[in-house]
Order: structure tokens, then C-alpha cells, then sequence
């Protein structure tokens, strides 16, 4: 997990960086999950907190930026964003100039 945090803070600051707000669930999870005592993926802190915050956070973007290899998780929140009818870019390219 702590190479994929990695990786989204670095398109974060990518995306920052071309005048965008990238922000990534985990920003906003991790502390509340260590917060409320989590231990792990599963655990009830865990289940009550990381992808309730994550659609929450997804519903208020205007676009996602879907990056990396093989997730479930992302792989969810990219389905739900197109349900949503948020647009969906899979490169730092796609992306298009800030407004």
C-alpha cells in the first residue's frame, strides 16, 4: 500500500502542478482510519471509514484519473464514477488544461 500512496501523492502534485486539486481518498482516509484505531483492512474502522470516504470524495470530483496496475478497489470507484458521469482518464496526459 505504502508504494501506491506513493505513486497517487506523486500524480497528485503532478496534477497540482498543471493547476488541477488532485486528492486521493487515502489523504483523507489514513489519519481518520489511524484515528479511530484501525489495524487493517477489514477490521471495522476500517469497513466503516476507507470506501464510504472514498464515494463521498468521488461524488464531489469532477473527474478521476484511474493509475497503476491491477485494483479492485480502483477498478469499483472508476465504475462508479462513469455511473456517475464523471470522466474517467487513465494517463497524466488525458488530463485536460485547468480552468
Amino acid at each position: 500500500m505504502e508504494a501506491n500512496v506513493r505513486a497517487m501523492n506523486e500524480t497528485a502534485l503532478a496534477l497540482f502542478r498543471a493547476g488541477h486539486l488532485g486528492v486521493t481518498g487515502e489523504a483523507l482516509a489514513l489519519p481518520l482510519l489511524e484515528t479511530a484505531g484501525s489495524t487493517g483492512p477489514g477490521d471495522a474502522a476500517y469497513e466503516e471509514i476507507f470506501h464510504p470516504l472514498a464515494e463521498q470524495l468521488l461524488f464531489r470530483c469532477d473527474a478521476v484519473l484511474r493509475i497503476g496496475g491491477p485494483s479492485e478497489g480502483a477498478d469499483l470507484m472508476v465504475a462508479r464514477a462513469r455511473a456517475w458521469g464523471k470522466d474517467v482518464c487513465t494517463s497524466l496526459d488525458d488530463i485536460p488544461a485547468a480552468r
